[in-house]
């Protein structure tokens, strides 16, 4: 079992990611920390909340973290995720309540209860880790590993020209993770999975249907362009249709920018290199963040050669197999979909 604790902004993709680690057998997840970034911080809260109840997950901790970045002003992105952030889903209200506890407290206890054990996930802002560290400067040490998915190396960015959209919410966080985690043996450096690997795993509208077959629902459908926007799912399995409804808004918003009819699934990639580090071909480097520029602030750098004269502190994947990649996502949240408590028979309103 891979131990996690993840940190999120959840969002279209962390909602993949999160359906994901409970349909992988390996995975056991400590807890959910929560940020503002593609919505509100309570927002992420309430949208794990509501897809931990839809799946019928045990009693998974999610905790509010910070909801505003550490200096700069918040952005969220509705016109990318949505008004909630999960596209056009429309998950039933949890019943379970936030928890009481901080994140930055979450991350710190649950690496100090179990030391060298934990591998921390982040797929938002690094707001809440940055505090962690701020708080628990051993707190680096005692995780077995932390990846993140953020930045973009050698590759533009989706933000600004050159920045990533987790880094560019709270570059200042960035930095200090990245600083903090300086230092550590090989082994328990970062990984980080950026643009220029993430945007190679894009999901298309047949790989939806392959879903929907591995979990049995019906029918099996294949959003079109052609359709009108926000056209909602008709699926029996209630996972798949949510998925199908968010993943159109993704495809919608990819369209919009002329990228095309796909979705990009950043953090479910970094959920499955948290798990197996073996889905990327990793390479060490120097990473830092650009604070200053007044065109390049949040832009991640990657000193490759060792021209600053500083030591490696983090992995950058670089390489993957986006093909072999999607076969275990659709088995894993396909198998999760057909577990379902009466999912093979329940239709849509």
């Amino acid at each position: 079992m891979t131990k996690l604790l993840l940190d999120v902004d959840t969002g279209i993709d962390d909602s993949i990611a999160l359906l994901y680690l409970l349909g992988s057998p390996e995975a056991e997840i400590l807890g959910i920390s929560c940020t503002a970034g593609n919505v509100s911080a309570r927002q992420v809260a309430i949208n794990n909340l509501a897809w931990l109840e839809l799946c019928g997950a045990g009693p998974i901790e999610v905790c509010l973290g910070s909801e505003i970045p550490l200096i700069q002003p918040l952005k969220t992105s509705p016109e990318t995720h949505g008004p909630q952030g999960i596209g056009w889903a429309e998950l039933p209200a949890p019943s379970r309540e936030i928890s009481a506890r901080h994140a930055v407290n979450l991350w710190s206890e649950v690496a100090r209860r179990q030391p060298g054990e934990v591998v921390g996930l982040v797929t938002g802002p690094l707001t809440n880790l940055a505090l962690a560290v701020r708080t628990d400067p051993e707190l680096p040490r005692l995780l077995r590993r932390l990846v993140v998915m953020g930045g973009s190396f050698d590759h533009p960015g989706n933000t600004t020209p050159t920045a990533e959209w987790n880094i560019a919410v709270d570059p200042d966080a960035a930095k200090i993770v990245f600083d903090a985690f300086s230092g550590l043996p090989a082994d328990q450096q970062p990984i980080i999975c950026g643009l220029n690997i993430t945007e190679t795993i894009a999901l298309a509208p047949a790989q939806l249907a392959r879903l929907a077959e591995a979990a049995g629902s019906t029918p099996v459908e294949t959003p079109s362009p052609d359709e009108p926007v926000g056209a909602r799912s008709a699926a029996s399995n209630p996972l798949v249709r949510h998925v199908v409804d968010a993943m159109r808004f993704y495809f919608e918003f990819h369209r919009d920018w002329n990228w095309g009819w796909f979705a990009h699934l950043h953090d479910p990639f970094a959920a499955a290199v948290a798990l197996d580090p073996d889905w990327a071909e990793l390479r060490p480097a120097t990473v830092d963040v650009e604070l200053a520029g007044a065109l390049t602030r949040g832009t991640t750098i990657a000193d490759w050669g060792g021209k600053w004269g500083r030591e490696p502190n983090a992995w950058v994947a670089i390489r993957t197999d986006p093909e072999r990649f999607f076969d275990q996502l659709i088995d894993r949240i396909g198998g999760l979909a057909r577990r379902l408590p009466g999912a093979t028979t329940e239709t849509a309103d």
